[in-house]
Order: structure tokens, then sequence, then C-alpha cells
């Protein structure tokens, strides 16, 4: 094992080199090129500052040279052996220690190794939260459709996966900021950013008015949250179908009450009867702990805002839950295409596996199907699921791009969408860079976690 390791981290080397070179060649190929002339194009300067401006960038970045020449000092500077860069742009003496330099922004004018500081961290918390959503609901949906094949949760969460897979990340995301954070709509969560500027300067959880307050608020919250999940556990299900239909009624009625009002209207009927059939139908699915995590979630909501409405004074919301609350739509948005795919995927090797001879075997000699079903098929399909894991960080990185945008997030998306416009070399080197890193390390994942899945695996 590990000489394998060894050897696909010396692969990677000339991997990263090919992915920056595709890059590299696709810039200087496009239309007026890579040069210091492009560079200073839009600014309203005077002949001599501009001939001034474009001599500084030649000499700083060699942009004067051809365009193999400027690839090899490039890479160059991010090796961590050759030669040193003096402060002028020019190449000094050859050392094994220079260490790697991704050079300075032409937009920003400052190290992109600091940009790359500000801007990594914040793309990576977003892929970070919304990789365990994607396959914590996707398993619970697929293992529950393969369960009850042909039923109402099958064919429903089909039609309703279909769906989510249709929608464009892009239209997804005007779509929440138009209803979700609108003035016109619901104003729920924030429209952009990751923290609002008084949240700074908070505490980072909330802060309550007293401590009665507090202990009102767990004790609501709490109480509400118990009697949902008791009552998604123990209930029976057509018991469970008319309170979570009343209970979902309830919630869509109040959702139009806050936008027009409590005066009853088209809207109030539309969305309670919609919350109705959308709640009374995820309280009768068959599948235990399905029903009581959206039980539980649900039950700690109710339990926030009646505590609220029963005087629950909140100082302020702290830093934390301040930047939750503007992960959300976000998250949301970068994880539901993800979370559609996997989520089809789980249910089709699953049924395959179900109907395999290993699994017959075991239920002729006597074992329960849930041991049939989580230790034997389960297993079993696994090794599909980690696959498609080698392909969803880097397809995560790639909405990250669309996402970053719409919600205005300084991630590396962002970053990015901003190199290629400015035609930024080193900024676009360095994200490619960098983004290839992960998309490889994302590779060497996958692989190790076939050996763990399936002991058959071996790399030696």
């Amino acid at each position: 094992m590990l000489l394998y390791l060894l050897r696909r981290a010396v692969l990677m080397v000339p991997t990263l080199f090919g992915i920056t070179l595709v890059v590299f060649v696709v810039m200087a190929s496009a239309p007026g090129g890579i040069s210091a002339q492009s560079l200073v194009d839009g600014m309203n300067l005077e002949p001599e500052s501009r001939q001034a401006l474009e001599d500084y960038y030649n000499r700083l970045y060699g942009l004067d040279q051809p365009a193999p020449v400027q690839y090899l000092r490039w890479l160059n500077n991010i090796s961590p052996v050759g030669f040193e860069r003096e402060a002028d742009g020019s190449l000094g003496a050859f050392s094994v220690l220079k260490g790697p330099d991704l050079g300075v922004s032409f937009r920003y004018g400052r190290p992109v190794t600091d940009l790359l500081a500000e801007r990594l961290p914040i793309t990576l918390l977003l892929n970070l939260l919304s990789i365990p959503l994607i396959y914590a609901i996707s398993i619970a949906i697929g293992v529950q459709a393969a369960r009850a094949r042909g039923g109402r949760f099958d064919v429903a969460s089909n039609v309703f996966l279909l769906g989510l897979w249709s929608v464009p990340t892009m239209l997804a995301g005007v779509l929440f900021i138009g209803f979700f954070a609108s003035e016109q709509h619901w104003r729920w969560f924030p429209t952009a950013g990751l923290v609002r500027r008084e949240a700074v300067d908070q505490t980072f959880l909330p802060w309550l008015a007293s401590g009665s307050d507090l202990v009102l608020l767990f004790t609501i919250a709490g109480l509400s949250t118990v009697l949902l999940v008791w009552a998604a556990a123990t209930a029976p299900r057509n018991a469970r179908r008319i309170g979570g239909a009343t209970l979902g009624a309830g919630l869509g009625y109040l959702m139009a009450a806050d936008v027009i009002g409590f005066g009853p209207s088209g809207l109030h009927l539309v969305l309670a009867a919609a919350g109705a059939g959308l709640a009374g139908a995820l309280a009768g699915i068959p599948g235990q702990g399905l029903r009581i995590a959206l039980a539980g979630g649900l039950g700690l909501g109710i339990g926030i805002g009646l505590a609220r409405a029963a005087g629950v004074e909140i100082v302020q919301a702290g830093y934390l839950f301040d930047r939750a609350w503007h992960l959300v739509l976000p998250v949301i948005a970068l994880s539901y295409g993800g979370l559609a795919f996997l989520a089809k995927l789980t249910r089709s090797s699953l049924l395959e596996n179900l109907a395999a001879d290993y699994a017959r075997t075991a239920r002729a000699k006597g074992v329960d199907e849930e041991t049939v079903l989580w230790r034997h098929v389960f297993r079993n399909s696994l090794l599909p699921l980690i696959t498609v894991s080698a392909t969803l960080l880097p397809s995560l990185l790639a909405g990250s791009v669309i996402v970053e945008s719409i919600f205005s997030i300084d991630g590396m998306g962002k970053l990015a969408v901003e190199a290629v416009q400015t035609r930024d070399r080193e900024l676009v080197l360095s994200v490619t860079l960098i983004s290839g890193l992960l998309t490889l390390a994302g590779y060497l994942l996958a692989d190790l976690a076939y050996a763990i899945a399936d002991p058959r695996v071996s790399y030696d």
C-alpha cells in the first residue's frame, strides 16, 4: 500500500503540469493572448504612462517573451528547486532551497499565496458541509426507495429527484434569493456574503436577554422535538399522516401570512394544501430512521418559533448562528444536484445487490432482512458510491464558481471567475493548480476507500 501511495504521489506531478499546460495554452491562444498591452487596455492613461506600465509588466512577469518561455518561468517560480526570482522579475542564482512562489496577481497586486489563503478555506467550507449532507440524505432516500420498490415513496422520490436533477444551479440560486431573501416574499435568509458586519463584533454564541429566556427556549424546543420524534417512532401510520398533514397545513398557512397577512386568500389555500400534502407524505414514510431525522429537525425549528412567539428575546444572534444562517442557501444550491444523482445511484445499486445470489442465500439461512440489507447488501453497494465520490469533489468545486458568484461569496470560485475575466495569468494558473491537486487527492482517497470497503481490493 505504501508503495502504491508513493507511486500515485509521483504521478500527480506530471498530471498537474499537464493540466496547467492546457490552461496556459488556452489563455495564450485566446484573442489578445497574455501580454502587457492586454493588461492596460481600458485604462485611460497617457501614452508615456501607458508605455511605462507595459514595460513594468514585461519586466516583472516576462510578458514580452515567447509563450513557452513564460510557461517555463512560471514552472520555475512554483518549483521548490530552481532559479531565484529577483525583485524586478529577473532570474537570479540557482538554489535548491528557494521554495515555491505562486507570483503576484495582475489584478490585485498582491501575492497569489495570500489571496488563496483567504479564499480557499471558504470554498472548502462549502464543500465540507455539502459532501456529508449529500451522502447522508441520498443514502437514506436511496435505501428506502430500494426497500419499497414500486411503492408510493419509490415513485414519488423518483419524480422528485428527477426534478431536482433537471434544475440548473444558476436558476435555483436566483430563485432561492428571489423567494427566500427578497423583500417581496419571505425575507428569511440574507441575500449575499457569509456574515453580517455587525456579527463580527458579537459573541460567538447567541445571547439571550435573561436566564429565564434561555430556560424557556430549551424547554419549548426540547419538548417539541421530543414530541415529534416520539410520534414519528411510535404512532400508527394513519395517525402520522393525519398529524403531519395538519401540521403541514398550519405551517403553509403561516408562510402565506408572513407575506400578505392572516386574511384567507388563494395563496393561503395553495400553500396550506401543499404543506399538508408534503408533510403527510413524509410522515407516512416506512423508514423509521428517516422519519425520526425529519421529525427532529422540524420539531427543533417549530420549538424555536414557538419560543420566539412566547416572548423569548434574543439580544443578538451571535457570530456562529449568523455564519450558519448565511450558509443555508449556498449549501443547498451546491448540494441538491449531487444529492439527486447519488440517491438514484444508491437505489439502483441496492436493487441490483438485493437480488444477488448471496442475498438470497443469507435469507435462506434465516438471516433477518435488516442484517441482509446493512451487513451484506449495503457494503457491496458502496463501491459505485465510492466511484462517484471521486468525481463529486471536482463537480462541487466547479459548482462553487456559480454558487459563489450568485451569492457574492468571496471564495476560490469567484476568484477564478475574476481571474479569467481579467486574464490574470498568475492567478488562473495557481487556481488551476490547487483545483487539480484537490481533484487528484479526491481520486486517491476514493482508491483507499475501495480497499476499506472491499477486502478483496489490494494495491500491493
